[in-house]
């Protein structure tokens, strides 16, 4: 039962990340059409009787997951700040410990496996975002430049794509119009790269896997995503040296989401392939 709630989680969180997406930077009825669906997703979700060992230590995760819940909401909704990923993975993370306070242990291993995912997200950007930044030290313009701007290029080079490489982390294309883009923040693909290793570390530890199996499968989903993502980026360059950068836009809204479904689902279905074995 808990392999397949992990689906339909996975399932629900594709769907809201993709109509939160859509409501925020592309069609709105495609936004609440996917979130209507994430909806009818939470209904398949089956869960088990109370469990026998509940504690009193759980109800204390449950309040600190409630102070977690509350605090985002304070921060973000008086000041009508912009809902980023960072908010919905805090959020889903103070979510998943308040799951701990009740009296079912199916319900509590899908808190589990949610609070490792959002948080492996959150002390991954804590560490690669905000520690280094304070630290000085330039992680993030360095590896959009070397392991995504460049590689990109290097790609349309060989289609023979006219780029240029103007700055750090921008280029300029020359197609139907003349276009500068930037290649920086959640387009470097580390966003899903955090989440998508979050979900291997709360899927490999609930079920136990070895470690040289844990190193092998995070390996191959830091590979997975970063192909993915160089695959994303070119698709995106080649829509605007050919259409433009209206459709490229249009394409980038729709993309994104969609790719770290498919991504997800093929990392899930190697991880109960191994777990079979």
């Amino acid at each position: 039962m808990y392999k397949q709630n992990v689906r339909i989680f996975l399932l629900i969180l594709a769907l809201f990340l993709g109509g939160t997406v859509e409501i925020s930077e592309g069609s709105k009825t495609i936004g609440i059409f996917l979130l209507l669906l994430a909806l009818m997703a939470i209904s398949r979700i089956r869960l088990d009787s109370s469990d026998n060992n509940f504690t009193n230590s759980h109800k204390i995760i449950m309040f600190i997951g409630v102070g977690i819940v509350i605090s985002d909401i304070i921060y973000n909704f008086p000041s009508n700040s912009k809902l980023g990923t960072i908010d919905i993975m805090t959020f889903l993370f103070g979510l998943s410990l308040i799951t701990f306070g009740f009296n079912n242990n199916e319900l509590r291993r899908m808190g589990t496996f949610t609070a490792y995912m959002s948080g492996t997200f959150l002390v991954l950007f804590i560490i690669l975002f905000s520690l280094f930044t304070h630290l000085n030290i330039n992680f993030t313009h360095l590896f959009d430049h070397y392991f995504v701007l460049l590689p990109v290029v290097f790609i349309l080079h060989i289609l023979q794509i006219p780029v240029e490489i103007i700055g750090t982390e921008t280029i300029r294309i020359t197609g139907v119009e003349e276009m500068s883009v930037v290649i920086g923040g959640p387009c470097s693909g580390l966003y899903s790269m955090f989440m998508l290793i979050g979900i291997i570390v709360g899927y490999t530890r609930l079920e136990g896997f070895e470690k040289k199996k844990i190193y092998m499968m995070l390996l191959i989903t830091v590979i997975v995503a970063y192909i993915s993502n160089l695959f994303r980026i070119t698709v995106l360059y080649l829509v605007g040296y050919s259409y433009g950068s209206n459709t490229m836009m249009f394409v980038h809204t729709h993309l994104g989401w969609i790719i770290f479904t498919v991504v997800a689902g093929i990392l899930l279905y190697m991880l109960n392939k191994m777990t079979m074995r």
